[in-house]
């Protein structure tokens, strides 16, 4: 069985299905998909309805991100986050056009039933953002920090690599997980446009919510798979905005 880890979508059917269609996806494989599946491009209602659909035939782990915290929101109650509306919202609220309750309420189920954290049985961690609890991701107090905090990753980026696991300079955090794989930071940001890799941790956010691609990662021969650029596939859009 293949396992991918797949990074931010935000809204990118298409480059959703063009990866899929590169990783020539088989029944048997497993898809975990790391978060932030709405806001930025189009197709966010349908990308929704797309995951929903090949869960039915895939078997795939769908872990929450803060964009799908405040889609959530929204679909429950109405409620409108201003930063949400101003970084992806207002499109994810449009491509809900000629959707009826019935089919908004099965989204809202979806988004209600995602995980904050996937670990496996090698020890693998999956989740959004990061953690700060040097005793695991089961121990952090703030639910919210798993899909907003960003310390992780740059406490990874900063390491040296010469430093072994069972050093006192080697991180608690990282000593918990043989792997942790995460999006939510474009690695667009340190001028990386593919899946980046720093001690343990794989960030696998490669901006497809702005201009660059959507990444999917096999996870144990760490062969990677990219859409096109975003902007080359939705040309007539601008994607998320970045201030």
């Amino acid at each position: 069985m293949r396992i991918f880890a797949v990074g931010d979508i935000h809204g990118g059917l298409k480059a959703l299905l063009q990866l899929l269609n590169k990783m020539e996806i088989k029944d048997e494989d497993m898809l975990i998909f790391v978060g932030d599946y709405v806001d930025g491009w189009s197709e966010s209602a349908q990308v929704i309805q797309f995951l929903i659909e090949l869960s039915e035939r895939i078997k795939c782990v769908f872990i929450k991100g803060n964009h799908d915290v405040w889609c959530e929101d929204w679909l429950r109650a109405g409620e409108v986050n201003m930063t949400w509306y101003m970084h992806g919202g207002k499109e994810t609220i449009e491509s809900y056009n000629g959707f009826s309750i019935q089919e908004k309420k099965s989204h809202l189920e979806f988004f209600e039933n995602l995980k904050m954290y996937h670990l496996d049985e090698q020890n693998r961690l999956f989740l959004h953002a990061g953690f700060t609890s040097m005793h695991g991701v089961d121990k952090e107090i703030y639910e919210s920090t798993l899909y907003f905090d960003r310390t992780l990753w740059e406490m990874a980026l900063t390491m040296d690599k010469r430093i072994e696991k069972d050093s006192v300079k080697y991180p608690n955090r990282l000593k918990h997980y043989s792997e942790i794989y995460i999006g939510h930071t474009p690695t667009i940001n340190f001028g990386c446009n593919v899946p980046m890799g720093a001690i343990n941790v794989w960030n696998i956010d490669t901006g497809a919510a702005f201009t660059g691609k959507l990444s999917a990662i096999n996870i144990n021969s760490k062969e990677v798979f990219q859409s096109d650029n975003l902007p080359i596939l939705y040309p007539n859009e601008k994607g998320r905005n970045r201030s």
